[in-house]
């Protein structure tokens, strides 16, 4: 492989920092993915990674992933465009945390305990609630605010055992599970996450230092996400990179949570060898 590019954002000329080495590794340039003086052609590989104002932009950024095109780009302009909408968890066949997907020319939703709220199109937990009962009002309001802008919003029950044991994120590369995370609970009681400043615009809780430390995944957890990466991976072609992140239910059964084929957080930092194993996985894609 000739040459790679790492596609950024303007805020971020050197990409993320959790990326560095296995730039370095692959010896990649760094480009904003929105820069019109970039030739996208000149790179046998342009690789999706701190995109993170993306989501305000999503129609733009979508065109830019198809005129890099399938052949160069990693994920591929298909998966990209599937996975930029939430929506997909209605169009998998695994287990998925319930979802009510309400349009902006929906009617109001009935909401039952302790509700979550985040848009269709979003990224970092961004324009996302946790709503208890006696805080309903507020459920509203924000789906109120998604519908504002032209987003639907989805609805899913609080999954409360994720206060218990966080959320598994198991990241594979090339299709295969390079390192597992733990992930603590972001969202508090009755309020829309607050964001941090900054480039990234995500919710603050998410650049905490302590929100991921490496974990386990069992079987059951294992099994599941090895089956989103085989459906997505029939339909698509293998991934590069993605992150499934899994809840447990009431029962202790996993579902999935959200997958991330866009995300610009892999924290390869937390597993030896993965920025190895990222840089591997580019040269052979």
């Amino acid at each position: 492989m000739r040459s790679v590019a790492f596609a950024t954002c303007s805020a971020l000329p050197d990409g993320w920092h959790d990326d560095h080495l296995a730039g370095r590794l692959l010896g990649a340039v760094h480009h904003a993915w929105d820069d019109p003086t970039v030739d996208w052609s000149v790179f046998d590989r342009v690789v999706i990674r701190s995109a993170w104002d993306y989501t305000p932009r999503v129609d733009e950024f979508l065109a830019w992933s198809a005129a890099v095109g399938a052949d160069r780009l990693r994920n591929t302009p298909e998966l990209v465009a599937f996975n930029a909408d939430k929506r997909y968890l209605a169009d998998l066949s695994v287990p998925t945390v319930p979802t009510v997907f309400v349009g902006p020319s929906d009617p109001a939703p009935e909401l039952d305990g302790e509700v979550v709220v985040k848009p269709n199109i979003s990224a970092g937990a961004r324009d996302t609630g946790r709503f208890g009962p006696p805080a309903h009002g507020q459920a509203h309001e924000l789906i109120a605010a998604i519908h504002a802008t032209g987003r639907v919003a989805l609805v899913q029950p609080y999954m409360s055992a994720v206060e218990r044991r966080g959320e598994t994120a198991l990241v594979f590369l090339a299709g295969e599970l390079s390192h597992v995370l733990r992930k603590r609970a972001i969202l508090a009681p009755d309020e829309v996450a607050p964001l941090a400043d900054g480039p990234h615009a995500s919710a603050a809780a998410m650049l905490r230092e302590d929100l991921v430390t490496p974990g386990l995944a069992d079987p059951a957890e294992r099994a599941l996400a090895n089956r989103v990466i085989e459906e997505i991976s029939g339909r698509f072609g293998t991934p590069l990179y993605a992150r499934v992140d899994l809840v447990t239910d009431s029962r202790g059964s996993p579902l999935l949570l959200e997958l991330e084929a866009i995300e610009p957080e892999l924290y390869l930092a937390t597993s030896p060898g993965a920025s190895q194993r990222m840089a591997a996985a580019v040269r052979a894609s």
